[in-house]
Formats: structure tokens, C-alpha cells, sequence
């Protein structure tokens, strides 16, 4: 397993990119970890595995997000990462590696965010005094530790190189991969669970039903699936909207009425 050079020096760009999109500067808009993986695949030359890796890794992050300053395993690093070296290793290599880097983002994102408290409390200094291209400046900091608590992982995970990799792979416990395999299994479930949690799930149980009849049994593509429950939805959709017509009508017939009594 090798890296170029330029691979290197774009994959650590991506992930700088990648966190200052999200939590800095908006950019691209993109905060989805198959997105991250679509353009690491087109990087590495291998569209394909990106795509695998980026549709997991966001099968993972369903219904996971980080509320009120708490921190969340970076899935789009995890997808970089990942999608780097599954497209040399393979997929299930390449997740077993990248998985571990997401979840030490949570310990970054920490340390990065106490940092961005001293950076928050020193421009304010500079605003109260009235040093405004001070306080422009040092906020400037912000954007720039949230990069680099994304790209120094994947500077320091691709240039390693293979034998690194190997160590690793060969150093950690057989239980400990098999226990990441399975996490990496699980999570989509539990993500998905936790969206159906927040979701009106109980009033539409029967078309959740019809949805996973189709996929498990019957294995319906997850695009024919979609097509039916787009029609079931805007079928749903257009009753709820004759039963809002009816029930205007009938309350402005009762109003008539009314009046006419008076």
C-alpha cells in the first residue's frame, strides 16, 4: 500500500476542508459522510469503494447528532480515512481502520472546543476595547483548530504507510476487530431506531411494515422501495388534504347557518 505525495497532500486538505465546511466557514455545504467518501473515491481512482464505504459510514450516523455542544464520532473523517485505504485494502480493512479515528474525534472535538473558549473569550476582550481587526483576526483561530483536529489524524494515518498499517492490523486482538466488525453491523440498526424513535412511526406503522416486507422479504431495490413509499406518502399527503377541505367546509356551512338563525 502506498500514497503519493499529491494524494496525501489532498486527502489532509479534504479533511481541513471537510470540518471547516461544517463548523467554520461554509463552503460546499456538505456535511454527509457518503458525500466524503464519493470524493475520497474520486481522489484515490476508485469511485466505487467510496460510495460503499461513504453509504455505511452514514448508515451509521442516522439519528446521531451532536445537541447543546456535545460531541459526536466524526463520520466524515472516518469516511475519508476509510475510503483511503479500503480502496487498497478493501472495504471491511479500510472501515476497521477508519472507525477507530472516528470515534478519537470525540476526544478532539473536546479539546478543540475548550481551545475555542479561550479563542471566544479573548476576542471579546478585544471587541470590548474596540480592536476590531483584533477580534476579526483571532477568530479566525476557531475554523483553523476545527481542520486541523481532522486533518492531523489523517496526515499522520496515511503517511504511516503499510507497515504501520500491518502493526496494527496484526497488534490488535482478534475479539477487539471482531468487536469493531460487529459495531460497524450495529450501528445502522441502532441509527435507524433512532430516527423511527422521533418520527410519527406509530401513526404509520402499517406502512413501515409494507416497507420492510418489501426490502426483507420480497427484496424489493432500495429504489423501488423509495418509489412505493413516495406514492404511499403522497397518498397520505392528498387525503389529509381532502379531510382539511371537508372539515373547512363543513365549519363555514355551521357559521352559515348561524347567522341565518340570528
Amino acid at each position: 500500500m502506498h500514497f503519493t505525495i499529491f494524494q496525501i497532500v489532498m486527502l489532509t486538505l479534504l479533511a481541513f476542508i471537510k470540518h471547516i465546511d461544517y463548523y467554520g466557514i461554509p463552503m460546499i455545504f456538505v456535511n454527509y459522510a457518503v458525500f466524503w467518501g464519493l470524493f475520497t473515491g474520486i481522489l484515490m481512482g476508485d469511485i466505487k469503494t467510496g460510495l460503499i464505504v461513504g453509504g455505511t459510514v452514514q448508515l451509521m450516523s442516522l439519528g446521531v447528532a451532536g445537541f447543546g455542544g456535545s460531541s459526536v464520532p466524526d463520520y466524515g473523517t472516518c469516511a475519508i480515512i476509510a475510503t483511503a485505504f479500503g480502496s487498497q485494502l478493501g472495504v471491511e480493512a479500510g472501515l476497521a481502520i477508519g472507525l477507530p479515528v472516528g470515534m478519537l474525534g470525540v476526544q478532539l472535538d473536546v479539546i478543540v472546543k475548550i481551545l475555542n473558549g479561550f479563542v471566544v473569550r479573548k476576542s471579546q476582550e478585544y471587541a470590548n476595547k474596540k480592536e476590531f481587526k483584533k477580534m476579526n483576526s483571532i477568530l479566525w483561530l476557531g475554523p483553523i483548530f476545527f481542520g486541523l483536529s481532522a486533518a492531523i489524524p489523517v496526515f499522520i494515518s496515511v503517511t504511516l504507510g503499510q507497515s504501520a498499517v500491518n502493526y496494527v492490523l496484526d497488534v490488535l486482538p482478534s475479539w477487539f476487530m471482531d468487536g469493531l466488525t460487529l459495531a460497524g453491523k450495529m450501528l445502522p440498526a441502532v441509527g435507524i431506531a433512532m430516527l423511527l424513535r422521533f418520527m410519527p412511526t406509530g401513526r404509520y406503522i402499517s406502512y413501515l411494515l409494507v416497507g420492510f416486507f418489501l426490502a426483507a422479504f420480497l427484496k424489493v431495490p432500495i429504489i423501488g422501495a423509495a418509489i412505493i413509499g413516495f406514492s404511499l406518502a403522497f397518498n397520505v399527503y392528498h387525503r389529509a388534504e381532502k379531510d382539511a377541505q371537508i372539515t373547512a367546509s363543513a365549519g363555514a356551512s355551521e357559521g352559515g347557518f348561524i347567522g341565518e338563525d340570528e
